[in-house]
């Protein structure tokens, strides 16, 4: 593709985005970056979390990692079901009975100071390395299609990509980001519907029978895996798609403050409800367009790129049309932003609540500075966690992503777990060294698992095994209730 026809196509989107910066940060409070004065329509929200959580991770990676895993990771989406329904249902509820802008106050009311601090902290943590991945894995197409040409470093198109982002978020916040996601994610769902058609239609695969027929045969459109001991088990994969759900959008500041600027709780449960029903199918989607990349490859003659996630952006720009590689290029920057944008503004939210107390301990004047700094520190930390990955990255993204899921959001689903499912005190002080010491036993016991569990490999559900050490942790350190006295 013509590096001229890129520029064009990204300075376009990005003109678009600033027009509904403008228009949706007028006349904005302090709350407002915050709560989006909980005005948001229920449908823009649902609509704009599909992008957010599908970021340029599913774009790029699933479709390459058909060639590894088959449909397997079908699997883990079917389990995302239970974890949406589990959200809808009893986290929502609470977020909403309680009022909260940042949810982790829920653990300072649940437990104390401590389990407050130490929940904020690891989701700070977990989104920010996320994140990052997410942005470097679009940052490094970007790279491959556009800046190498123009003679620009990694590292500046980089800082030109976090730059922007903090461009269009800095003023509205997440009443910004609920309209820009709903942009970003209609040209993500166009780019691989297109994708979809212009692929089929060069490999002479005609209307919807057809192409599902074409998909059907194809030894890579398996579904189900029944191997007890295999990371991709069939329980395994649905299991940790629940959980993964529930810690990754129901635990999550970043998601949930999105479902937090809806009127009602009733319009937050219908945007969970259709939310759920078109991701389920969009992740369809991007498995069967990988079927169609791999097939492509091989009646093209085309050698198969080393990783996988370089499959998609090397036919998109180097051997389909200038239409179908523009299309991608829409799709891939959109993808990207939707998932970036409102993890700034979400870290932003949660230090300036959870550490700062800035309602508490600052005049209104006060409180406007220092959540544009704090909101400016993040942007920078966010473009060197990209730069980190830029060197020790040597695997399938989508799986970085949950790999970092398992161990850093552990502590968050113990700890929440144990608040709503137990009536016990825990030990305040104790949590936040339970909390690391649960996934350091976790990695160990997830290293040697295979010669100490005779033969059985963890996957995804690591996640599921480092909450539970959390919460057998808190267990240990608790009492019934009367117990230990609330300390600071």
């Amino acid at each position: 593709m013509d590096s001229n026809l890129i520029l064009l196509v990204i300075t376009s989107y990005f003109l678009l985005l600033f027009i509904i910066s403008y228009f949706t940060s007028r006349k904005v409070s302090q709350e407002t970056f915050f709560t989006g004065d909980r005005e948001s329509p229920w449908f823009l929200v649902a609509f704009g979390m599909i992008g957010a959580s599908l970021s340029g991770v599913t774009f790029i990676s699933v479709p390459g990692e058909v060639g590894n895993t088959n449909f397997y990771y079908f699997q883990v989406v079917l389990g995302y079901t239970v974890g949406y329904l589990t959200i809808a249902k009893v986290l929502l509820p609470l977020y909403y009975r309680m009022n909260l802008v940042s949810i982790y106050a829920y653990l300072e009311d649940r437990f104390g100071f401590w389990s407050y601090k130490t929940g904020a902290f690891f989701f700070i943590l977990s989104r920010t390395l996320g994140s990052s991945i997410r942005v470097f894995l679009v940052a490094g197409v970007l790279q491959l299609i556009l800046f190498d040409d123009w003679g620009i470093p990694f590292w500046v198109s980089v800082l030109i990509t976090v730059s922007l982002i903090w461009l269009y978020t800095h003023r509205g916040g997440i009443k910004t980001v609920v309209w820009t996601d709903t942009l970003q994610t209609l040209f993500m769902l166009l780019a691989v519907g297109t994708s979809i058609y212009l692929v089929g239609k060069d490999l002479g695969i005609s209307g919807v029978g057809g192409l599902v027929g074409r998909v059907f045969v194809d030894s890579r459109s398996e579904i189900f895996n029944w191997d007890w001991q295999a990371g991709t088990n069939f329980f395994k994969q649905f299991a940790s798609g629940a959980f993964i759900t529930i810690v990754m959008t129901g635990l999550d500041q970043d998601m949930m403050q999105k479902n937090l600027t809806c009127r009602n709780i009733g319009d937050a449960q219908k945007n969970m409800f259709w939310f759920t029903i078109i991701l389920v199918f969009v992740n369809l989607c991007f498995l069967v367009l990988g079927v169609l990349l791999y097939h492509y490859c091989e009646v093209n003659n085309i050698t198969l790129p080393v990783r996988t996630d370089d499959l998609y952006p090397m036919l998109a720009t180097e051997h389909f049309s200038v239409f179908a590689g523009t299309v991608f290029v829409l799709g891939i920057i959109a993808a990207a932003y939707s998932s970036a944008d409102s993890t700034l503004t979400a870290l932003t939210t949660s230090f300036c609540y959870d550490f700062l107390d800035i309602e508490r301990n600052y005049t209104r004047v006060r409180q406007q500075a220092i959540r544009k700094k704090v909101h400016l520190v993040f942007t920078g930390v966010m473009f060197l966690v990209i730069l980190l990955f830029r060197w020790i990255n040597d695997q399938s993204v989508i799986n970085t992503v949950f790999v970092i899921a398992g161990y850093t959001y552990g502590p968050l689903l113990g700890l929440y777990s144990f608040g709503l499912f137990t009536k016990r005190v825990v030990k305040d002080k104790a949590v936040p060294w339970i909390a690391v010491i649960a996934p350091f036993l976790t990695f160990i016991l997830s290293l040697n698992s295979k010669k100490w569990l005779f033969g059985y490999e963890f996957g995804f559900e690591v996640l599921i095994l480092n909450g539970g050490v959390m919460f057998l942790g808190l267990l240990i350190f608790s009492q019934k209730k009367g117990g230990w006295p609330e300390t600071r």
